[in-house]
């Protein structure tokens, strides 16, 4: 009994330790991210909020994709503000993404721009990067079926 007792509060104080890398970036940031997994891995960057209902119907799904595919790297960028790191924390890990995560430390119209310049600001925003060549394969604004995204890794895997 001693034993299980022992077992018990080590397995929870392992899982309750994990914590979201959840870092505050700015468009150049994520930018610069994205760079480093060039010839490596393709990137789907999604820019998504917690207030945002279509962000977290469509969430849970890209976090499959990128547990799918060791080829694929998925980066969560929330666009709450940086007081509410802590509930978007809370969310990630709720939802199994313990990898980086970003919250952005930009103002809108900077960071907007910075990212792609034909983002309107809508959420969510997904931008999808070439393996090889880390070019923006396709990038839309709003929910979209799992078959766009699918759609857009394959031809970023072939670019």
């Amino acid at each position: 009994m001693k034993n299980l007792f022992i077992l018990f509060c080590c397995t929870f104080l392992i899982t309750s330790c994990e914590r979201v890398d959840l870092t505050h970036a700015t468009s150049l940031d994520v930018k610069n991210i994205v760079k480093s997994f060039k010839g490596k891995k393709v990137v789907l960057v999604n820019v998504w909020a917690l207030w945002c209902l279509p962000c977290i119907e469509e969430f849970p799904m890209i976090v499959e994709l990128g547990e799918d595919s060791d080829d694929l790297e998925v980066l969560f960028v929330s666009a709450d503000f940086i007081d509410q790191s802590n509930k978007v924390q809370g969310f990630l890990k709720e939802h199994g993404v313990y990898n980086l995560s970003l919250i952005k430390n930009e103002k809108d119209e900077p960071f907007i721009n910075g990212l792609h310049p034909d983002w309107s600001g809508s959420l969510p925003f997904t931008v999808v990067y070439s393996k090889l060549s880390g070019e923006i394969v396709d990038f839309w604004e709003g929910k979209e079926p799992e078959t766009r995204f699918r759609s857009a890794i394959e031809k970023a895997l072939r670019s």
